[in-house]
């Protein structure tokens, strides 16, 4: 068996975990950010402004068609909710007050919201197992950012900024499981990032932060936000909510916060506690019993159902 083979076969699970690694990068980008002096509006401004260009000169080298006008509609849509509304919420939350590990615990509970409504909106059913899981996922989250709650005095209503990011991204997760958009994943990123980076300029521009920090700094916390968050981490949770689900994805969404310490271990010295190492595997023991339960129910068969046909005849349907 080739290595292409092997890869292909193992694409499921080792996307699961690109998208965990690289995810979870982008809080590095916000810590590295706001290291180099950047506002949020700022650095989410340039990160996503270079990596429209970026993506636009691709797609033009590569001769892709030009997506049509209900393309952008759709994706706009999606980028609004799963970019740019989740991310500048959620960096506006830290900035003013809320803790890194307070936000990421919020934004933790989108796998709840997710499972709650992929039943009724898209029929992507849960079995108990998987809502054991994703409960114990939870628990995991909470362990971890357990010492973090009420460390920081900020004002009530600035939590209301990561509930609505997290809000955001759930809302996006389920609009594309449900939209089914057929764009790959050059058009869907290209699209995306361009809406996104002018919503977020014009919003840099308005606000007067559109000029960004003197020195390599912040540049250096630019690229590594386009590079491991956009084109790592964004890439593999469109990959992911399309190959294995909204359920699925967003439970993986659990070992950010456990994933990110871990991170800023090796970034930034900080210790690693062993509150959060328990967490970690808690999320992790919780993250495999949902795909295990996912697994399972797709492995069940179909039963035929009895219908009454109008000439009295009984028939099967599938």
């Amino acid at each position: 068996m080739t290595a292409v083979e092997v890869l292909r076969r193992h694409s499921g699970p080792l996307a699961s975990v690109a998208l965990v690694v690289t995810w979870s990068s982008g809080f590095v980008g916000a810590e590295l950010g706001s290291r180099a002096g950047s506002p949020p509006v700022t650095l989410l401004g340039w990160r996503f402004t270079l990596l429209a260009a970026f993506l636009v000169l691709v797609t033009v080298a590569r001769r892709v068609p030009l997506p049509s006008w209900r393309a952008w509609r759709r994706q706009a849509a999606l980028g609004t909710l799963c970019q740019a509304g989740y991310l500048i919420l959620i960096f506006e939350g830290v900035s003013r007050g809320v803790h890194g590990g307070t936000a990421a615990l919020i934004a933790a509970l989108q796998p709840l919201l997710v499972a709650t409504v992929a039943g009724p909106v898209l029929g992507e059913h849960s079995s108990p197992a998987m809502w054991c899981g994703m409960l114990l996922g939870l628990a995991g989250v909470v362990v971890v950012v357990s010492g973090d709650l009420g460390a920081t005095p900020a004002p009530l209503w600035t939590y209301l900024l990561p509930t609505a990011g997290m809000l955001c991204l759930a809302s996006g997760t389920v609009l594309a499981r449900r939209l089914r958009p057929p764009e790959d994943l050059l058009q869907t990123l290209m699209m995306q990032s361009v809406v996104t980076a002018v919503l977020l300029m014009a919003a840099a521009l308005v606000s007067g932060q559109a000029v960004p920090p003197a020195g390599r700094d912040f540049w250096a916390a630019v690229a590594w936000l386009v590079v491991l968050a956009s084109l790592g981490g964004y890439v593999m949770y469109v990959f992911v909510n399309r190959t294995e689900g909204a359920t699925v994805v967003s439970t993986l969404l659990y070992l950010t916060p456990p994933t990110t310490m871990l991170w800023v271990f090796l970034m930034f010295g900080e210790p690693v506690t062993l509150v959060g190492v328990l967490g970690l595997l808690i999320s992790a023991a919780g993250v495999l019993l949902v795909l295990h339960g996912r697994r399972a129910l797709a492995a069940q068969p179909i039963e035929p159902a009895l219908v009454e046909e109008d000439d009295g005849v009984r028939a099967t349907r599938r």
